[in-house]
């Protein structure tokens, strides 16, 4: 088989240079030399003499200085040995195409899983696996694994009788017997003292993922791609390939549960061919071949997929639901947040969804929830979100080392058991302050990068770890757009058709932070035909009361039908139960807290309530200490001080409720002051700018709560 030669494009030589001819000095059409010596005239230029045609440049006028090409030998085509199918120059000097190696030596074939028994040839030597003796019979050999053949008994040579299943044999093809789709081949056994093993692959022609459809079923594909996962089974194991058009998963089966292609790892670049087939209505690949690339073309390909990765990752540009000043200035760092996200999803990299455990965190991540899933199971499959998706509440408004701890053991755990990536981690309504860098510390080890959509008062030192960040604080703005609002923007940044689906949550997280933002009163509004603000404050009380019962579950399909993204009949019933619940015992707590709550007017002429929710609430059951402050501090700011600058303490053994109005505070900047000034009281915590909350050793209580007193005497008010 030949082929154009690409060096002199299959003209036997190549033009070193050009120029006018030095005989006719480049006249074209009269070619004639401008004297000649009729003495030198020979039967070829006499002829062209008298023609008027130049014999050096045929009329032309232009001398080329021509070089035979070497890597043809000037017969403008290259040839490929029928043996081993390597690249030759020329044929031998038997006339023959075969290289001089094969010539030399002998040649084995080591056949690709690709190949099947179209691709053998009689007399080839080839190299196989005992699949079993049979005596009396002989040895079946498998030259791939669709390739068999029967080493029979009469053919054995000396060796041959101590053959055992597993053993590596070199067999000639004698005989090639076909009977309708049924092929036998004969074989017998050869010992080359001297040979060289040529691995042979079928050649496709090379496709890609993007391309593949429905109608390709049963078509055998190659393509190249980079491996994003490795998946073992009961069954097949499941590699998740990726090219720069798409991804795939492509089943490769040895034994049920047992490795299949053990030499292939995440991250490598492949060379894959197999056997489409639909799968629950998805393409899915029965792998044939699969094979690392060279080094040389994978970091080509590596860099064409990474390429196209972020090109497609990129974020909608969309319009926002309101107008926001804020929103504006915060649109850079949202659409990189957003591109992340789905950069994760496209690579196929599992994402842990953390938030805190309250309505505006829990609206928060099912805004992000809806927008990513879809695309989740677009690129894994339909079970793609059950082992690339998770969801977690935690209690505190920052990453603690609780919650991060579980985090890295079961994504360590799933990289062991599934060859999955270390996840991304997205962290909303919370994840921006100092107190979350011990938790980053844990991340950055293994390599879970962070995403962080929130709304507390941030802190410089958490940036180290992000790879985006989206607070309000960072351009001018406060907690008054609060992290629900600001992931429904950004969910519809990464799916915008889920706009409609999640327009409400903005409003459910305003209304439940007790926002007084104009982007909130702008949400409510935009919801108002559907959801009254009385319906609205039912869907985050129930929020906040479902998920003190469910402490660290994510309440899949109950959250959604307390925010209406099921069926509307049981989101009703649902809600109006949970309130009415809700309600009774804020009542009854209230009834006990009340009386006990001391009132003190600080110099700066703020209210100052105090209220120990150890000795004068019920405990362990709903609501929980926070929750009973802000019952309280509503109270005293609506009903009794409606005027006045009031801030409220719910105090207990170890821990203070910070909550205030139009008083000027930094809780943050006052935990790190008391943790300096008071060593050995172990303070720590956080929050808002004017809510927050504050834990020491209960032993230090006498020490650290009259000094937080005189500084929360010491801030401005309103």
């Amino acid at each position: 088989m030949s082929e154009k030669c690409s060096n002199c494009y299959g003209q036997g030589f190549n033009i070193l240079e050009t120029g006018p001819c030095p005989k006719c000095s480049g006249v074209v059409g009269t070619g004639k030399p401008k004297s000649i010596n009729l003495m030198d005239l020979s039967d070829k230029n006499l002829d062209s003499f008298v023609s008027g045609v130049c014999d050096t440049c045929g009329g032309t006028g232009i001398y080329e200085k021509k070089e035979k090409c070497e890597e043809c030998r000037g017969k403008g085509e290259i040839y490929h040995c029928t043996r081993c199918g390597k690249q030759i120059p020329y044929l031998n000097d038997n006339g023959e195409e075969i290289c001089n190696a094969c010539l030399s030596s002998g040649c084995v074939h080591k056949l690709d899983n690709s190949c099947d028994y179209n691709d053998l040839a009689s007399g080839k030597l080839y190299i196989g696996c005992v699949d079993g003796v049979v005596e009396n019979l002989g040895a079946f050999v498998k030259l791939n694994d669709g390739i068999k053949g029967l080493l029979h008994e009469k053919n054995f040579d000396s060796a041959c009788s101590s053959l055992t299943k597993g053993d590596e044999i070199i067999i000639q093809i004698k005989n090639i017997n076909r009977s309708g789709r049924d092929v036998k081949l004969d074989l017998v056994p050869k010992r080359p003292a001297k040979y060289e093993l040529v691995e042979v692959e079928k050649e496709f022609p090379l496709t890609s993922v993007g391309n593949m459809t429905a109608k390709d079923n049963g078509k055998t594909v190659k393509f190249a791609g980079e491996v994003l996962q490795v998946k073992q089974t009961g069954g097949p194991t499941i590699f998740t390939i990726s090219d720069d058009t798409g991804s795939v998963p492509c089943a490769g089966f040895s034994t049920a549960g047992q490795r299949s292609y053990p030499d292939i790892d995440a991250g490598m670049a492949v060379s894959a061919v197999g056997e489409v087939n639909i799968r629950d209505g998805a393409i899915q690949i029965e792998l044939m071949s699969l094979k690392p690339l060279p080094a040389d073309e994978t970091a080509a390909l590596i860099q064409k997929i990474e390429a196209a990765i972020d090109e497609r990752a990129k974020a909608s540009d969309i319009p926002f639901l309101v107008e926001s000043d804020v929103l504006e200035k915060l649109k850079p760092a949202m659409l990189q947040a957003a591109k992340e996200i789905r950069k994760a999803i496209l690579r196929s990299r599992p994402i842990i969804l953390r938030h805190h455990a309250d309505a505006d965190g829990i609206t928060s991540a099912i805004a992000i929830e809806r927008a990513i899933l879809p695309l989740i199971r677009e690129t894994g499959g339909p079970d793609a979100e059950h082992r690339a998706y998770r969801r977690s509440p935690s209690k505190a408004p920052f990453y603690e080392l609780m919650d991060v701890v579980k985090d890295v053991s079961y994504a360590v755990e799933d990289e062991i058991r599934f060859g999955q990536p270390m996840p991304l981690i997205v962290m909303v309504d919370n994840g921006s302050t100092d107190e979350d860098v011990p938790a980053y510390k844990h991340t950055q080890v293994y390599g879970m990068d962070v995403v962080v959509i929130d709304h507390h008062h941030p802190h410089e030192s958490a940036d180290e770890y992000l790879i985006a960040h989206v607070n309000p604080y960072h351009v001018g703005g406060d907690f008054g757009l609060t992290a629900g609002m600001l992931c429904t923007e950004v969910a519809r940044m990464i799916r915008p058709e889920v706009s409609d689906e999640i327009v409400h949550l903005a409003a459910v997280a305003g209304v439940g932070d007790r926002s007084e933002s104009p982007e909130c009163a702008q949400y409510i509004e935009m919801v108002s035909d559907k959801y009254t603000l009385e319906h609205l404050k039912k869907m985050a009380l129930s929020l906040d009361y479902e998920q003190y019962w469910l402490k660290f579950g994510s309440g899949v399909g109950i959250v959604d039908d307390i925010l209406d993204l099921r069926d509307h009949d049981t989101h009703l019933r649902l809600i109006d139960m949970l309130t009415d619940q809700a309600a009774g015992m804020i009542k009854d707590q209230l009834e006990v807290c009340l009386p006990n709550v001391k009132m003190t007017e600080l110099k700066s002429g703020a209210i100052l309530n105090t209220i120990d929710v150890e000795k004068f609430a019920h405990k362990f059951t709903f609501p929980p200490p926070g929750k009973t402050s802000g019952e309280i501090h509503d109270i005293m700011c609506n009903q009794k001080y409606p005027d006045k600058p009031v801030i409220t303490l719910g105090l207990g053994p170890d821990f203070a409720v910070i909550r205030s109005k139009k008083v000027l505070m930094n809780i943050p900047q006052i935990v790190r002051e008391l943790r300096e000034e008071l060593i050995g009281s172990g303070v720590n915590g956080g929050g808002h700018l004017v809510v927050g909350s504050i834990k020491f050793v209960e032993g230090a209580a006498d020490v650290v709560i009259p000094r937080l007193i005189e500084k929360l005497a010491e801030a401005d008010v309103e």
